[in-house]
């Protein structure tokens, strides 16, 4: 297994600002990444998984969301892979083989990966507090107080339960949360062993919608367009850039033409990453780069809106920019502007979005909100983007994500949300639309039903749990058809 330093990486990184394609040179010895690689992530999952869930067994952390594989799980039983855990510095450190990565809990930031030099951040962490009242004083779905009067006789109370048990029957598909919202109530819950409404959950890609989410109430307030070219600096004062052509729709559709490796390309396309054998679209997941500089320095490798495909440089790439309007048009301070502008609006008091060493969020996976929380922001796109009254997304941003984006063949993709317009989920309405994140983490929008669904797991082996999925998706359709008894699928 290659071996990089890791301060050597994050010095290439930063150069790579002003060097765009610039690449790591590694030994040629294997086609995998460097084993500090394969570390960093696990080290920085442990760490979340103490200190920002605050799941109090380490060893249910370590089989539940950490060890992803099964020679993970070997390497770990037979003492290969090692994890050193300091409590008072709140620092986690994997280890194999003499090489090691390190993660560090910085507050409300969550935990961050660290290069080997240091036990620091580029940045200064923020507390975020939220201005709203108790949650246990406040009406759903500003706060957790939910109605004690029975279900409405039009919802079938035996098939929710139906759906419930269908999702939660066989315990190794590790099942977190469940949550049913109907017309704006609260008509099904239930958490998975250990578990607990006020629980920050993994949520992986489901984060991408956030910040889809973000971009959206800065055009709701008139300081971007969608169909704007990407203001991003680098691009736009950079004389005949072809980047200059990429609009903020097209990087909310996956659609900018980037040339970003991905986790499935071929051997000898990944040859080509950055760092040869480490897909571009995880480098942020375990490297402690500048993801927002990493990202916007990628050359094209398609003509933009011509290729639609799945990459983390696209959402980093809104990330960059909410961060620069946020700092440069609002004068506003980043790090805390996503709980005022969005989460104290919708009724979400903590949402851990984590960052890297620079303090940029990594929106595109490093994320965790409970699953409740899940269902405020599913609830906002089930009104249109209007909250108690005040239009918080605009029906043009909302029709932009919910819609197919053109450059996609299958007609799956909208803007940062998965789309069922092609019955890609057999058992749900073609209206659905859907945040998606890793190890089945969604947020289901069913506007002909007036339904949020949001179901959340752990990421473990059990991943892979035969019929895993397909509980799901039946568990799906007995809640559409608890509301709709027309339903059939």
């Amino acid at each position: 297994m290659q071996r990089i330093p890791t301060a050597l990486l994050a010095s290439l990184v930063a150069a790579s600002c002003t060097q765009c394609g610039a690449a790591v040179e590694v030994p040629d010895d294997d086609a995998g990444p460097p084993v500090e690689l394969t570390l960093t992530g696990p080290a920085k999952r442990l760490c979340s998984g103490l200190w920002v869930s605050q799941r109090p067994d380490q060893e249910e952390i370590l089989y539940n969301s950490v060890l992803w594989t099964e020679q993970q799980v070997h390497d770990y039983e037979r003492g290969l892979l090692t994890f050193d855990v300091d409590e008072t510095r709140r620092l986690v450190t994997a280890r194999f083989e003499g090489a090691e990565g390190r993660a560090r809990h910085f507050g409300d930031q969550g935990c961050v990966i660290l290069p080997d030099y240091t036990d620091d951040v580029y940045f200064a962490p923020r507390e975020v507090t939220s201005a709203l009242p108790a949650a246990d004083a406040t009406p759903w779905p500003m706060g957790d107080v939910t109605p004690s009067d029975p279900l409405p006789a039009d919802v079938d109370g035996a098939r929710l339960d139906q759906a419930v048990e269908t999702l939660f029957e066989h315990e190794d598909d590790n099942r977190a949360a469940f949550v049913v919202v109907h017309r704006g109530r609260i008509i099904a819950e239930r958490y998975g062993p250990g578990v607990h409404a006020g629980m920050q959950l993994e949520s992986w890609s489901m984060g991408k919608s956030v910040t889809a989410t973000l971009i959206g109430v800065l055009e709701q307030r008139g300081l971007i367009g969608l169909n704007d070219p990407a203001p991003v600096p680098l691009w736009q004062s950079t004389p005949d850039d072809p980047r200059a052509a990429i609009r903020v729709a097209d990087l909310l559709r996956m659609s900018s033409g980037l040339r970003f490796t991905f986790t499935d390309d071929p051997p000898e396309v990944l040859a080509g990453s950055f760092v040869p054998g480490q897909a571009d679209h995880r480098l942020a997941y375990v490297a402690p780069i500048n993801a927002f500089d990493f990202v916007t320095t990628r050359e094209l490798e398609f003509p933009p809106n011509t290729v639609g495909r799945y990459r983390n440089c696209d959402p980093l790439t809104l990330g960059s920019i909410i961060r620069d309007l946020v700092e440069r048009d609002l004068g506003e301070e980043y790090l805390t502007w996503p709980q005022r502008a969005l989460f104290d609006e919708i009724g979400i008091r903590r949402f851990t979005l984590e960052t890297d060493p620079y303090g940029n969020f990594l929106l595109t996976g490093y994320n965790f909100g409970t699953a409740r929380d899940w269902a405020r922001l599913g609830l906002l796109y089930l009104q249109r983007g209007v909250w108690a009254g005040e239009r918080l997304l605009s029906e043009e941003f909302i029709e932009l994500v919910s819609s197919p984006a053109p450059t996609w063949p299958k007609g799956d993709y909208g803007g940062l949300f998965w789309l069922n317009s092609q019955g890609r989920i057999r058992s749900l309405p073609t209206d659905a639309y859907n945040a998606a994140g890793a190890g089945d983490q969604a947020t289901y929008i069913i506007p002909s039903r007036e339904l949020v669904i949001v179901v959340m797991s752990h990421r473990s082996p059990a991943a892979a749990a035969q019929g895993r999925r397909g509980r799901e998706i039946e568990a799906l359709g007995l809640t559409v058809q608890a509301v709709d008894p027309s339903w059939t699928w």
